[in-house]
């Protein structure tokens, strides 16, 4: 079954992927980004400025099939016709389709009460199919 973790209190949610990014792809791990087309420009340009000593490859689905092949890193607007199906990281306001095909989902959720509430009601949705879901609140890593 698949694993969902709620990464809750990002600050900055853009800033937070690109270092959840940077980490996992150094750990080998292959993953999806979903989101809407305007986050996931955001995410790409941040992927390239984010830090003056490492790159995170990524490209997007409509990207040439070699690239995408060779990419830990897929971002996209859709989870249909992914070359891997390791981790999904959510940046949109609902539960993907098709997420159940991912080993792992991490949904990650602002600040701003918008966020907030798509977030609660896909808590539900996964806790209603019967996933177990980890929470991890970002706000009290910083205060420690």
């Amino acid at each position: 079954m698949t694993e969902v973790a709620f990464h809750f209190n990002a600050p900055e949610p853009v800033a937070y992927v690109c270092r959840l990014l940077r980490k996992a792809v150094a750990s080998g791990a292959k993953l999806v980004v979903i989101g809407s087309p305007q986050v996931l420009e955001q995410l790409d340009r941040a992927l390239w400025t984010f830090s003056p000593t490492d790159f995170v490859p990524h490209c997007f689905l409509d990207s040439e099939s070699y690239v995408v092949a060779a990419s830990p890193v897929i971002l996209s607007t859709t989870t249909t016709a992914m070359p891997h199906q390791q981790v999904l990281i959510n940046l949109g306001q609902f539960v993907p389709d098709g997420f159940d095909r991912f080993e792992r989902v991490i949904e990650v959720v602002g600040l701003e009460d918008e966020g907030r509430q798509s977030a609660r009601s896909r808590w539900k949705n996964y806790s209603d199919q019967g996933y177990a879901i980890t929470r991890h609140d970002l706000a009290l890593k910083t205060s420690n």
